[in-house]
């Protein structure tokens, strides 16, 4: 049993650049964005408001913000690059373990595809003539699709994950950033504080809508985390 040309063409070079991507890859890019932002607001803020509490010095305050605002965006990149980098290799691995099966075992490649038709609610001998259908056109990509939900040539991005974790995190640290440095202390604690609690609310909506959960409930868990990481970080930093 031989793969498509299209199939080989796939394997070899990645998806036609015309193609969209699929709603997996979107997705891949906005969940790191959502983690990346979460990550900056928290640990921006929680640094800002320990050192805040301890001192006047808006220098000492914008080197510390600054710090903590480059070393989470790096953080997150590298992090979300290593996992992402982790589940592409892995889809990958399997394209290369089902075309292998195909050339050197087809007769077994055909009875899973059958097998999931059948559990699909199809008769066998329908579910049977599917399967000998799929494996005359394109194997590899109805095994992939079937099995394991992936499709032939559409790996989640490494890079596109690290960058939008990145710019996020940056983007999300930068408000409280800028209003505990160039306000007043108590003005700008009130600005971050806002920033904070706003940046929160559309975070736990994101994340609610990517995961399909409660929104209302993962949008108020997110403000409460917020307030309190503000609350314990501001109250350590009245100890020094």
């Amino acid at each position: 049993m031989k793969l498509s040309k299209e199939e080989e063409l796939l394997m070899q070079n990645g998806a036609h650049k015309h193609e969209k991507l699929t709603l997996e890859e979107r997705l891949n890019v906005v969940r790191a964005g959502v983690l990346g932002a979460n990550d900056g607001v928290l640990t921006v803020v929680g640094v800002l408001f320990s050192v805040g509490a301890a001192t006047n010095n808006s220098f000492t305050l914008l080197i510390a913000g600054v710090s903590d605002l480059l070393a989470c965006a790096l953080s997150m990149a590298s992090g979300e690059y290593a996992s992402v980098s982790s589940q592409s290799d892995a889809e990958k691995v399997v394209v290369q373990k089902e075309a292998y099966r195909i050339k050197e075992q087809p007769a077994l490649v055909e009875a899973d595809l059958e097998q999931f038709y059948v559990g699909r609610g199809v008769s066998d001998q329908t579910a049977t003539l599917i399967a000998k259908d799929l494996m005359q056109k394109q194997p590899l990509k109805a095994i992939l699709e079937t099995k394991y939900d992936v499709q032939l040539g559409h790996y989640v991005n490494p890079w596109e994950a690290a960058l939008s974790s990145m710019i996020c995190a940056a983007l999300a640290g930068v408000v409280p950033l800028l209003a505990m440095v160039l306000l007043s202390r108590t003005q700008g604690m009130l600005v971050a504080i806002l920033a904070t609690t706003v940046a929160s609310a559309i975070i736990g909506w994101a994340s609610a809508k990517l995961g399909q959960g409660f929104v209302k409930k993962s949008i108020i868990r997110n403000i409460i985390i917020g307030l309190l990481t503000i609350t314990i970080h501001y109250g350590i930093g009245l100890l020094f």
